[in-house]
């Protein structure tokens, strides 16, 4: 039999040349009913079963090709690099920031399964009227430490909010982690609430950050279409979205309780909050703002994605 589905799907496998793994276009049902007309009456669960055993394998798309290209995005993954190793080295605090996605407070559907003697019912359609809220959890991720902190946020994502979360941080969990730090690194994308064109953000670390706590921040960008090698995406975010998944996230307290428990085997711990009060959109920065600017840039190094802003 395993001589038959061999040579039925020679002409559609492909494969691995590294770990042997093969897969193929056809699924169980077609390959059980050809084998039915050359004689041999298997089941689409016994093919899958007989697949497995020869080295086939179930695969998904996955989101590795990147369409956003830049000169001098090795250059930048390097210099990166450089920064987190000395902040590291001189025990001052590197971080990762990032807002993962917006959820809907409500009895939805939550991707994923989970361990339970029922299955929970939910609603049969996401409306957005039969939801009670927005859930926006900004996080802050320190890598040296394995510790995540989220903000979660009811209003918008904004570049005050992006660094309200980051003040939330530093009084409650960064300065006692880094009692005599004076200088602070931020790794982050280039695009959303902590773009790296937007005056905002920059005048947000400058006056709620920098000014008030008197911290020299440097911050470096990740080039587009690199979100994904930002450590907070896959250090603290996938263990988060792993821990609520198959839950409906119903409430505020709910989205908070599933934060907080995220843990895992390498000692990731996660403290969460509510971080209430409206951020509207489109808020401009006045030139005499931008004027008061204290950031440098540094000479020949990507100084779109790089600078750094130090206390007035």
């Amino acid at each position: 039999m395993i001589a038959a589905i061999r040579k039925l799907l020679a002409p559609d496998t492909a494969g691995d040349p590294m770990t042997e793994q093969k897969w193929t276009h056809r699924t169980t049902e077609k390959i059980s009913g050809q084998l039915k007309q050359v004689g041999i009456d298997v089941s689409p669960r016994t093919v899958a079963r007989l697949l497995k055993k020869i080295g086939y394998a179930l695969r998904v798309n996955h989101k590795k090709k990147s369409t956003v290209k830049s000169a001098h995005r090795n250059q930048q993954f390097e210099y990166i690099k450089t920064m987190r190793q000395t902040f590291q080295a001189a025990q001052l605090p590197a971080i990762s920031v990032d807002t993962k996605k917006k959820e809907m407070l409500g009895n939805f559907k939550n991707p994923g399964a989970a361990w339970s003697k029922e299955p929970v019912q939910v609603n049969d359609h996401d409306f957005k009227r039969d939801s009670t809220g927005s859930a926006i959890p900004r996080g802050t991720y320190d890598p040296v430490a394995n510790r995540g902190h989220v903000c979660v946020g009811s209003s918008h994502d904004t570049s005050a909010f992006a660094v309200d979360s980051l003040v939330c941080w530093w009084r409650h969990e960064g300065r006692r982690r880094y009692r005599d730090a004076r200088q602070l690194l931020i790794l982050a994308d280039s695009g959303g609430s902590n773009n790296c064109r937007h005056w905002g953000w920059k005048h947000n670390l400058q006056t709620k950050l920098c000014d008030q706590f008197g911290l020299t921040v440097t911050v470096c960008h990740y080039p587009p279409g690199s979100s994904k090698w930002n450590p907070i995406e896959h250090r603290l975010f996938s263990e988060i979205t792993k821990n609520w998944r198959g839950h409906p996230l119903d409430s505020y307290e709910t989205i908070l309780n599933h934060l907080r428990t995220t843990k895992t085997k390498t000692g990731l711990a996660v403290t969460a909050c509510l971080l209430e009060g409206s951020y509207p959109l489109k808020l401009k920065v006045s030139k005499e703002a931008k004027a008061a600017l204290n950031i440098q840039r540094p000479t020949g190094v990507m100084p779109q994605w790089n600078y750094v802003i130090s206390p007035n």
